[in-house]
């Protein structure tokens, strides 16, 4: 049996990119930390207000928080990591849906996060809950965190998975938006977690079944 979720909104509704401006903070830079989040407001009202799309907002910013990790090493990334799970994603986990995968995992089910998430800063919350990772891969350039290739997401994070497993279909998949439609599709146990409107949508057209209350999106 093969279970796959995805991440953000998901199984947590915290933030990489809060999670690594803290690290910052912590252990690099107060005042380069403040700067971050100062410059990110103009765009965070745009976003809020539904001026630009939400979810590419945030892929931007996770992308962008890359590059504050100075000197990058391995172990300075895995430590970043850590700290951005343990301090933010951990923190804001949705309890629920973990409880759903931590189940599906000790009746033998192969468990597997996959996100658009670059793949260091998914590992320690999927070691948490004894999940794989399928994300972005990195890359340390010149001390430097970068993406191998373009972002995991959309139709290319259902690919990824079906394309490493070797298989056509899964069994179970989590999503909480509708750019996670293409990954339910190959499921043949979809859910909508805590679904944003579209999602919502389609989940109660096609008879899916749905975890959360989102009374607000009707």
């Amino acid at each position: 049996m093969i279970v796959v979720s995805d991440m953000m909104g998901t199984l947590t509704t915290g933030s990489p990119f809060l999670g690594v401006v803290d690290w910052v903070k912590h252990n690099q830079s107060k005042l380069q930390a403040n700067w971050h989040m100062a410059s990110i407001m103009p765009s965070y009202l745009l976003a809020k207000r539904g001026i630009i799309d939400w979810q590419a907002w945030g892929q931007r910013l996770m992308v962008d928080s890359l590059g504050y990790i100075k000197d990058a090493t391995p172990e300075k990334v895995r430590q970043v990591s850590e700290w951005l799970v343990e301090r933010d994603l951990w923190k804001k986990r949705r309890e629920d849906v973990i409880a759903r995968l931590v189940g599906h995992r000790e009746a033998g089910a192969q468990v597997y996060i996959a996100s658009s998430m670059v793949e260091p800063f998914i590992d320690p919350f999927a070691k948490r809950i004894g999940a794989e990772t399928i994300g972005t891969p990195t890359e340390i350039v010149n001390g430097k965190l970068k993406m191998t290739g373009e972002l995991v997401a959309n139709e290319k994070k259902i690919e990824q998975v079906l394309s490493r497993l070797g298989v056509q279909r899964v069994d179970v998949a989590y999503g909480d938006t509708i750019l996670d439609v293409p990954m339910l599709e190959k499921a043949d146990h979809p859910v909508a977690v805590y679904p944003e409107a579209k999602l919502k949508k389609v989940a109660l057209e096609r008879g899916w079944e749905i975890i959360g209350d989102t009374p607000e999106y009707g």
